[in-house]
């Protein structure tokens, strides 16, 4: 367990105050890592994205507040507060902030 791992051990916390946004950025804040996968918590200015990629870990989004578009093997959704997503591995997805929002993504090795 990583020291910031420790930090949050046993408290209780609301997901979406343990990140901020910060104007013109991606900020990113992880939570968990293990040899199985990690749990990272993202924050997106509005306008921001991450470009199309692939992970060769299965992963689940789940938005935490705010509205997310979220394109996968080309096909864009919406997704806002509550609302989650699966990307299989090694699938081409991509994220963009159509508004601020903040997520929840966890990684998953095939």
């Amino acid at each position: 367990m990583t020291e910031q791992e420790r930090g949050l051990a046993g408290q209780v916390r609301r997901m979406a105050d343990l990140i901020d946004y910060q104007e013109g950025s991606v900020v990113s804040r992880q939570v968990m890592k293990g040899e199985g996968g990690n749990v990272t918590l993202f924050a997106f200015d509005r306008g921001e994205g991450l470009a199309e990629h692939t992970s060769p870990f299965d992963a689940l989004v789940y938005v935490l507040g705010g509205e997310a578009e979220v394109t996968l093997s080309g096909v864009a959704s919406r997704l806002r507060e509550g609302d989650m997503t699966l990307m299989p591995a090694n699938q081409p997805h991509a994220l963009k902030a159509p508004s601020r929002f903040k997520m929840l993504l966890i990684m998953i090795k095939s």
